[in-house]
């Protein structure tokens, strides 16, 4: 079988910063370098490169995204510095059968919310509460080899309601020390492409660190790929149209 390619895609805002808000020091390389270490422990037969919002076309070139099997998507404070055409690109890819990881507050990202068609707001504070990731679906392949429940000693709460529409699959929620819960791991198609959403890793909490949760995105990794299906990419920029024009 051939190598998975994939793509882990980071704006890069917080590791540019000073404040205390910035990135922590355990991070050295950056969120998108934490989780590309993870993915290439759980994946060894994947090849991970890494881009960021400060490249041209943010690193996701049409050349990239051909060359790409699966994109995760880690973004924050720059949702909106995002260009429209690359975000475009992105979609069009998905709907051709692109694998899409959408990570943390990347429910807020144009890409998320231009596929889903909601706002995906939610509720949340930032208290370093401790969550709890329960395994609602163990049949999935996502929840295979993980442990139920994955404790996260620190994390941004994030609570219902999540305004998102009915997930195809929904294989985690997540419970919090003030008794909040949220629907943390829930699984999307549209066209031919899978998308896995995925809650935990805040900026500020050593998530992406932890093996359960570095396990749980290699699956996810594993499950949007469809390293067979041909990928059509679609022309036409009406999500409805663009279904049809992936089926001729």
């Amino acid at each position: 079988m051939s190598q998975l390619r994939v793509t882990v895609w980071n704006e890069g805002i917080h590791e540019s910063t000073k404040d205390p808000a910035g990135m922590p020091e355990y991070y050295p390389n950056g969120i998108h370098g934490a989780i590309a270490t993870g993915i290439g422990e759980h994946l060894p037969d994947a090849t991970v490169r890494t881009a960021l919002l400060s490249y041209p076309e943010h690193g996701l070139t049409e050349t990239v995204l051909e060359a790409t099997d699966v994109l995760l998507w880690w973004g924050h404070k720059a949702h909106a510095q995002v260009d429209d055409e690359v975000v475009e690109q992105v979609r069009r890819h998905v709907l051709g059968g692109m694998g899409l990881l959408v990570l943390h507050s990347g429910h807020f990202s144009k890409i998320f919310t231009r596929l889903l068609g909601t706002t995906c707001s939610l509720s949340w504070r930032n208290a370093a509460e401790r969550e709890v990731l329960w395994t609602v679906d163990p049949t999935h392949p996502i929840a295979d080899g993980i442990p139920n429940p994955v404790v996260i000693p620190e994390q941004e709460t994030y609570g219902e309601f999540f305004d998102i529409p009915t997930p195809d699959e929904l294989v985690f929620i997540s419970s919090f020390t003030g008794g909040e819960v949220f629907r943390s791991g829930a699984t999307f198609r549209r066209g031919r492409g899978r998308i896995f959403y995925f809650s935990p890793g805040d900026e500020r909490y050593p998530v992406y660190n932890q093996p359960e949760i570095q396990r749980i995105l290699a699956n996810g990794i594993r499950w949007v790929a469809q390293p067979g299906l041909p990928r059509t990419i679609p022309t036409v920029s009406n999500p409805s149209r663009d279904w049809f024009r992936t089926q001729d």
